[in-house]
Formats: C-alpha cells, structure tokens, sequence
C-alpha cells in the first residue's frame, strides 16, 4: 500500500485495529509494516495477544517510524501465529487516525452527550424574564427546531437556571417548549447544584451532560465544581445539531427516550409510596424481561446501545458495526438482546449480551442504565448461567473489567456468588461452578422470542 501522508501534511498519532475475538482461547497476532523498497531491510513488528472478546489496539505513530518511512509506499500483514487449525477473527476499522488537537485523548471524542442542559435568560431566548417581562422575550433564532432535532436523535434536554420556577414555566409553556425539558431545576441556587440533580434524577454521568449559557461567570462555576460536565458558551448554541459529541444514529428507540424517561419518573413516583420495602415495589411492577437474538433488524439499536452505556458496561467494549455485523456468522458466538416492560410501559432495549458457547464464557454485558437498581441485571445472569450449564454440563464463565463506573452494578456477579479465579489484562475471569443452585428472587418474569412465534415464558 501507500504512505498514509503525503509530504508536508501531519503524521497520524497511530495506527488503530479493531478486532474480536470469537475464540475461546487466546490468539497471538503478528503484525508487520514493512517497505516495499527493497533497500529498507527492517521492518516493523509488534505482537499482538487477543484474549477472547473485542479489542481497541493502538499503535503510536512513533514505534512505526523509527524503523519505516510512513511517506513511503510499505506493506501490512496481520498473521496468526501458532494457530494449527482455522482461525475466524473478525475485524472492524484498521487504519491511521489522528487525535484531537490540544492533547485531547482519543477517549474523548468518543464522549456522547446524553443531556444538553439549557441556562434560560440570554440562552434559550433573548432578554431577562425579571427584567423585561414575559411578554417581551423572544425565543433564539432555530433553537426549537434544534431542541427537537436532538430530541428526535435521543439526547434528552433540561434546564438550570436563575429564575423564579413557576413564571419560566409558564414562558416555556408559552413557547410550546415545555414538554421538552426533563427534570428543570428552576431556582436562585448554584448551578453546579442544579446540574448535580439532574444528573442523579435522570440516573447519569455528568460527563455526558452538555450545559449551555451565556454567562462566563456561571460556566466557570460548574467547571470549577464538576470539570467532567461539558461545557459551552451561549454564542455557539447553532452548532449543536453538527457536534460529534451529539452526533448518534435516529433509531425507534431514540425517537420515544423521552417519553422513556417521563415513565420511568412515574415509576420513581410510585415507589415512594413503598416505604422501604423496595421488593416489593418492583414486584408490584410486575417487570418482563424479553430476550432475543442480534438481527439485522436490531442491529442498529444495538450499536447504539454499546456507544452510550458507560455504568452498566462490565467490559467496557464500544462495538463498530461491521464487528456486530461479524457476530452474526460466528458460528458458536450467541448474542442477546435484551427489552423490557412493566405495568407503566416499555423500557425498549436495555440491554447485550455475547456468549462464547464453547467454553462457555459471557465475554460482553451491558445494560442501560434506565434498568439500575431493578434486578434485571440479576435475572439475565441467572438465566443464562443456567442455560449453559444445563446445555453443556460444564460450569459457565464471565469476563468482567471493573472500573470505579461499573463497580456499584458489578455487584451483580457477587450477589449470584461468582468466584473470581484470574485477572489478566486487567479482565477478572469468573466462574460459576455446575452443580450449585442458581439463586433466583421471582422479581423478573422472563420471556424468551422463538423465531417466527410469540413469545413464551422460559421454565
């Protein structure tokens, strides 16, 4: 192949693979850039370990070129080594890239905005409500159709803002805006504070909260607070649609999140009235979990869903595509999507799962985290653990990489008493010995989708 630059442009940061490894085993990949002049007898090389799963590897730019000439033409090769049989690997982008300017991370222009939150006088409309009136503000120019075009995209949108809450409601309901906003906290407190509660009401990270407003007093604030929440003055509020932050693909399921959350604040409503008996509330909820294979047709909400989830992730895997794509050829790698619904209404897909049926080990588990807290997570884990076992009468693995995100929702894998028996690479390998009882509290019913059928309960 060719150079990846040109004379006089930029050298990329590094050269970037994505793979999975449907395997149950390890596999050790060589790869080799090595010039096509013949002149130029050292190439680079660099061994890669696959353990089995999805991997993001890197290789900095810097490695390359103190042994080949990137302008120059040279050639690739990724080979398996000591493999004696047939190796399937699935691959997804593999190419150069170049990192964000200013010594951003890469990891950052990954971030999805979840919540754009709105400052309301000078931001959302021009003048100040208890200066000037209702009467004589006027929304910003484009900002509803932004505020729906985003909506239309999933990103939920809210309101911090020094005012007295009910007049701003009324204007926004004015406005014909209102039912847009979730969670608004209206009030004369520190920002900071109001965008703490959204974050804990919607269920959150504040690293996927973009918070608008005019002030540089009140941006420097949140900042100085909560440096992890996005920020972004007033001036630029246009450019959101064209944001790769707030850039995600329109499924059926980002087009009803909204309305998702509205359900879910009636849930929280009604718990309140549970007192402390939690469990029971959920069985009032009489909760269904759905579980049916990835398609084609569910693809995209899938993808989806591995993008955006960050505090139910327990492998912390961003899935391109063409390697969900892949998935669905492998051979004896299931996949499971996960949907659920209660008394109040659908929850929509919640969740993924990737199961190597071989050894058998749950190499990917995911959820949103609209589900937290509600067992669900702790219904699926029964429930496949106890379908492998049974299928293959052979104990049942998982993968977990713990992060201080993922740490709360990994109890999950304690609360079923899964042993740990090895970390590596920063991955715990836990098990699940046949022959015990699989713990199972009656919270969640499960339905399986039979291809073709309605679904039915699972035994």
């Amino acid at each position: 192949m060719a150079g990846p630059v040109s004379n006089g442009e930029a050298l990329p940061a590094c050269f970037l693979v994505e793979c999975y490894n449907p395997e149950s085993h390890d596999v050790h990949l060589s790869l080799t850039m090595r010039a096509t002049d013949e002149q130029s007898k050292t190439p680079f090389q660099k061994l890669i370990k696959l353990t089995p799963g999805f991997h993001c590897i890197r290789v900095p730019i810097e490695e390359i070129t103190a042994l080949i000439d990137v302008r120059q033409a040279f050639g690739i090769d990724l080979i398996p080594n000591d493999e004696a049989n047939e190796t399937t690997l699935y691959f997804g982008l593999m190419d150069f890239v170049t990192e964000l300017a200013e010594g951003k991370k890469i990891e950052k222009a990954g971030t999805k905005i979840k919540c754009v939150v709105w400052d309301l006088d000078n931001t959302l409309w021009d003048g100040v409500l208890v200066e000037d009136g209702a009467d004589r503000l006027r929304l910003k120019a484009n900002v509803a159709t932004i505020i729906q075009t985003l909506d239309q995209r999933g990103i939920l949108h809210s309101i911090v803002s020094k005012n007295n809450s009910e007049d701003a409601l009324r204007v926004l309901k004015r406005f014909d805006l209102d039912q847009y906003f979730l969670c608004p906290q209206i009030s004369w407190e520190p920002k900071s504070q109001g965008i703490k509660a959204i974050a804990q009401q919607l269920n959150i990270g504040l690293e996927s909260i973009l918070f608008i407003d005019d002030s540089k007093f009140e941006l420097a604030e949140v900042k100085a607070v909560y440096p992890e929440v996005q920020l972004l003055n007033a001036e630029q509020y246009g450019t959101l649609t064209e944001r790769n932050e707030l850039e995600v693909p329109i499924t059926a399921e980002s087009r009803m999140r909204r309305e998702l959350y509205k359900v879910e604040a009636s849930r929280q409503s009604l718990a309140q009235t549970f007192s402390n008996d939690y469990m029971a509330f959920l069985r009032h909820c009489q909760i269904q979990l759905s579980i049916r294979p990835m398609t084609e047709e569910n693809l995209e909400r899938v993808h989806e869903l591995t993008q955006r989830t960050n505090q139910m992730n327990f492998s912390g895997n961003r899935y391109d595509r063409e390697v969900l794509r892949g998935l669905l050829s492998a051979p004896h790698i299931d996949t499971f999507v996960l949907s659920c619904e209660d008394r109040f209404g659908s929850y929509g897909v919640i969740g993924f799962s990737v199961v190597n049926r071989l050894e058998p080990r749950m190499t990917d588990l995911m959820f949103s985290c609209r589900i937290q807290s509600k067992r669900v997570e702790h219904a699926f884990l029964s429930w496949v653990i106890r379908k492998y076992i049974s299928e293959t009468g052979r104990d049942f693995y998982a993968n977990y990489r713990k992060t201080p995100r993922n740490a709360p929702s990994g109890k999950v894998f304690d609360d079923l008493s899964m042993e740990e028996i090895e970390i590596k690479d920063g991955v715990s390998s836990l098990v699940f010995r046949k022959g015990r009882e699989v713990s199972d509290d009656g919270v969640i019913d499960i339905a399986i989708a039979v291809p073709d059928r309605v679904l039915v309960p699972s035994t």
